[in-house]
């Protein structure tokens, strides 16, 4: 049996709107929960302010990790949704314009959302440039397995 890791990413990550973003700063690792978007080539987008310790760690250093869990019962095999990127600060663009109408779409972003990253004190947008997604679950007979998907921000 073949398994299509890229169709249970896409199956999965569309299942829940919210991920753990972990950033690190001096050898310590961070965790936070933010909702979020993806595009057709798992290029992933969110918003958050500036001021949160996880936009601080990603202004002096890039490299982020993550995962997108759906909830599951105690009686459910868990499937985990894992990627390894780079995270940027999207400034007034086409892009943070782009990222915005996902948003919309998928988490309902408020109409203002693009003047209020405009303001200093705003929700900014990021996009997390994926290199390497992963996904665990049960999704065969050899019970659970990780398996590894080279991604390299939409090539494989």
């Amino acid at each position: 049996m073949s398994i299509d890791i890229e169709q249970i990413i896409r199956e999965n990550i569309s299942k829940t709107i919210h991920m753990s973003l972990a950033t690190s700063r001096d050898n310590r690792p961070w965790v936070s929960e933010v909702h979020f978007t993806y595009d057709s080539n798992l290029n992933i987008y969110y918003r958050s302010l500036t001021s949160r310790r996880h936009s601080q760690e990603i202004e002096l250093n890039p490299n982020v990790a993550g995962n997108i869990v759906k909830q599951h019962t105690l009686d459910e095999y868990p499937i985990g949704v894992y990627f390894e990127g780079s995270a940027k600060l999207l400034e007034a663009s086409e892009e943070q314009n782009y990222a915005f109408e996902l948003l919309k779409e998928r988490v309902n972003a408020a109409d203002d959302a693009i003047e209020d990253a405009a303001r200093e004190d705003g929700h900014k947008f990021y996009k997390i440039t994926v290199e390497d997604w992963y996904v665990f679950g049960k999704f065969d007979d050899n019970g659970g397995r990780k398996y590894h998907l080279k991604w390299n921000g939409g090539r494989k």
